[in-house]
């Protein structure tokens, strides 16, 4: 599970980043959907890294809410597989 949860994390951060970089290109975009989502299989570590780092959606309260949302379902299931 390390392994793909470090892999999952470098891909969200690397994600972020690139969604960055095409916003102040001003050129296509990736959904907050899809950000979200790649948050939600693990990435939530590389994703709070990369809105840091990137200062990438870090004034966009519906978004920060979203991601708290998606770091509490994330803490629950990790928990509820570390039990097992």
């Amino acid at each position: 599970m390390i392994p793909f949860l470090f892999i999952t994390n470098l891909i969200t951060f690397g994600i972020f980043g690139f969604d960055k970089w095409q916003a102040q290109k001003h050129q296509w975009r990736i959904s907050e959907n899809a950000l979200l989502g790649i948050s939600l299989l693990g990435g939530i570590l590389g994703a709070a890294s990369g809105m840091v780092i990137f200062n990438h959606k870090t004034s966009k309260k519906s978004f920060l809410v979203k991601f708290v949302l998606v770091v509490l379902i994330d803490l629950v299931v990790f928990y509820r597989l570390i039990r097992r």
